[in-house]
């Protein structure tokens, strides 16, 4: 009998934090930084995962700023670079209005004015999820995979 090898996790080779106001120019702001970092990690603008990326930040911190707002407080954005994706953290400090779970995202019926933030998600990103924090909030966690990420793990520039 054989041994099942050990499960590998992600290793983390690039990272970027900022913390952002809770307002529509904060949402704003997180998908700039975002794109702008991924294009100094060498994903460039306009690409498949750059696009990805930014649609996901985008809904994630305008839902940020609708429904995980507390007055006073910021939201999070971070960024990773790990073994063979992007991974996008939004964080609020809210954790009363929790977001379905993957798979639990209702489509909006074609008349619907909101709803679509998380149908948009769901869809781009190659995995995501809702998870807690220790202090008040959660963070909606997604990855969008990267082909040809081994490159992009050299010295850092701009992280």
């Amino acid at each position: 009998m054989t041994a099942r090898p050990a499960p590998q996790h992600p290793v983390t080779v690039r990272t970027f934090t900022q913390r952002l106001s809770s307002t529509p120019r904060g949402a704003r702001l997180a998908r700039h930084l975002a794109v702008g970092r991924l294009h100094a990690w060498g994903i460039p603008y306009g690409t498949a995962p750059s696009d990805a990326v930014a649609a996901i930040v985008a809904e994630l911190a305008a839902n940020a700023v609708t429904h995980g707002r507390v007055p006073g407080r910021d939201f999070e954005l971070r960024l990773s670079l790990v073994t063979g994706s992007v991974r996008v953290e939004v964080t609020d400090t809210r954790d009363e209005l929790r977001p379905p779970a993957p798979g639990a995202v209702r489509t909006p019926d074609p008349l619907d004015e909101h709803g679509r933030g998380l149908v948009l998600v769901d869809a781009l990103a190659d995995r995501w999820e809702v998870l807690d924090r220790e202090t008040p909030g959660k963070t909606v966690r997604a990855e969008v995979d990267v082909p040809g990420w081994r490159s992009l793990a050299g010295p850092a520039t701009g992280a």
